[in-house]
């Protein structure tokens, strides 16, 4: 089931998103070679309750498996759901920091790929090419459009560049719940999926790879990483469908602000 935001539930997920969106900027300042993933993960937390909201991803999915902290963090081939703990970061790495927050009974979720130090041209590109696919995809969420749209323009960019758009893992619906109706795949053809309608939130997070689309889920059954151990990159936002053009709840301008990288957003429309 789908559910249309009102006005005032938009606002509460406006807030919530911010709170993502500065929880990565917090963890961005801690990017640096030989930082423990751990370490990373316990400022995101404590900052996330400073701030009146519950970590969106400790305690998810099954009781027998439930996902043991507040950032997934994967690193090179990890493509999304790596586990914190005592890894360090290394230079040349590109990490995916993906982060979600509770906060008065709504969700926001959103992801952002560094590069640790100095990484290579070609991983450089990559981060380059996903987050230009992000707002592509964002470019086609508007009244009227498919989310077959969205998917269109996420594959067509990426692909046309010699990537891979894994398949496996889709974008969705955010609201009262982290994962709601409809699936957003980055994969799609034009004018076909479920109807866009202004007042629908979506996450939508292009996940592309240096080589194959296909991956593997790890033992620990939340890793999910490139069958051909190629690197990967994931960028991820938070957007409300309206007539004519979407609006982004979360932002990257926070990050820019430590990494002094210029973010495409800062030009979105």
């Amino acid at each position: 089931m789908i559910f249309l935001k009102s006005e005032s539930e938009i606002d509460k997920m406006r807030n919530a998103a911010r709170l993502v969106s500065q929880t990565l900027a917090v963890v961005a300042k801690e990017i640096t070679p030989g930082v423990e993933t751990g370490k990373l993960d316990r400022i995101a937390e404590e900052f996330i309750v400073k701030n009146g909201a519950k970590p969106a991803f400790k305690g998810y999915g099954s009781k027998q498996n439930p996902f043991p902290a507040t950032l997934c963090i994967s690193i090179n081939d990890e493509v999304v759901h790596g586990i914190p703990g005592s890894r360090t970061l290394e230079e040349g790495d590109i990490v995916s920091v993906d982060c979600g927050v509770e906060l008065d009974g709504y969700f926001g979720d959103h992801a952002y790929t560094f590069a640790v130090g100095e990484c290579s041209d070609e991983d450089q590109k990559l981060l380059k090419v996903t987050l230009e696919s992000l707002y592509k995809g964002i470019e086609q969420s508007v009244h009227g459009n498919k989310t077959g749209d969205i998917g269109f323009a996420v594959q067509k960019h990426c692909e046309d560049m010699g990537y891979g758009v894994v398949r496996d893992l889709v974008g969705h619906g955010i609201g009262k719940d982290m994962h709601e109706d409809p699936s957003v795949p980055n994969y799609g053809k034009q004018g076909r999926g479920e109807r866009l309608r202004s007042g629908m939130t979506l996450a939508i997070e292009p996940m592309i790879t240096r080589g194959t689309w296909k991956v593997k889920t790890l033992p620990d059954k939340w890793t999910i990483v490139t069958a051909d151990g190629s690197n990967a990159a994931h960028f991820e936002h938070d957007i409300v469908v309206r007539e004519g053009k979407a609006e982004i709840l979360s932002t990257f301008d926070y990050i820019a602000e430590i990494t002094k990288n210029e973010i495409l957003e800062s030009s979105y429309g």
